[in-house]
């Protein structure tokens, strides 16, 4: 007698199965697009996780439909090992993500922001990893709009709403008091100051220099991440309710399987 939990989960990791398909392809697809350093990291985490999801689906598949106890067993592991890295990963994202915000400044539509502000962990993440990451704001253009509006009156500049990334890299602090020229190029007076701020020294009205190494520049990614990071563990959380309940039909699935087995063993 087939039981409803076996083919719950043979439903439910038969579209999992079928989901993989276009997770795999979609991976080699960017291996094969990829033209720099930033966009080559993402296609083999991809194909991984896409393999990774076509094997559990075809372990719980057989497992359930086919009455394989020891492959349902398999599958209920990796699935109890997935809910609880989960959910470790979603208090963590919680809590890193929890400090850091843009600071408004006055008579601005931007923020600006600061690398201190934000989670130690993520600071040293970014810090050890700037070079490579540097590259891909570069390759990004991310600054491109603001190169490009060099004609731009200094009373509109101001009251642009400038993303995290571009008042972070594309402009310099207004700490350091210097003159608008362009949106990318300002120049220093006899009321600037130089020392009110790290980033002062660092900016440099070459395009490909900008504010790249600026700690400012750091932060504005730091507070793209943040938000992202805090999207994505509102999904887990969504995602791990998911989990636990296919984990939960998978355990009647399993123990269905054990008493059918009995039965045939003892006729």
């Amino acid at each position: 007698m087939v039981r409803i939990s076996n083919n719950l989960v043979g439903i439910l990791n038969i579209v999992t199965l079928l989901l993989s398909i276009p997770i795999i392809g979609g991976g080699i697809w960017l291996s094969k697009q990829a033209n720099t350093e930033c966009e080559q990291f993402l296609d083999k985490p991809v194909i991984a996780l896409g393999v990774f999801i076509l094997l559990v689906s075809i372990a719980g598949l057989i497992g359930s439909c086919c009455k394989v106890s020891w492959l349902l067993w398999v599958y209920l592991l990796v699935m109890f090992l997935l809910i609880l890295l989960l959910f470790c990963f979603t208090v963590f994202a919680f809590v890193v993500t929890n400090k850091g915000a843009g600071e408004a400044i006055s008579e601005r539509g931007y923020k600006e922001y600061r690398l201190g502000d934000y989670s130690n962990w993520l600071q040293k993440r970014v810090n050890n990893h700037w070079t490579k990451i540097r590259s891909c704001l570069v390759d990004s253009k991310i600054c491109e709009k603001l190169l490009q509006s060099g004609s731009t009156p200094v009373e509109v500049f101001y009251k642009e709403r400038l993303g995290a990334l571009q008042s972070g890299c594309c402009k310099p602090s207004n700490d350091c008091k210097f003159e608008y020229s362009s949106p990318t190029n300002w120049t220093q007076t006899g009321t600037s100051t130089v020392t009110a701020n790290p980033d002062c020294s660092v900016w440099s009205n070459d395009p490909n220099m900008l504010c790249y190494n600026c700690q400012s520049c750091k932060a504005g990614l730091l507070d793209n991440i943040k938000s992202d990071w805090k999207r994505v563990a509102v999904i887990n959380v969504i995602f791990l309710v998911f989990l636990i309940i296919v984990y939960s039909i998978g355990c009647c699935a399993f123990r269905n399987n054990r008493e059918d087995n009995s039965w045939k063993r003892y006729p």
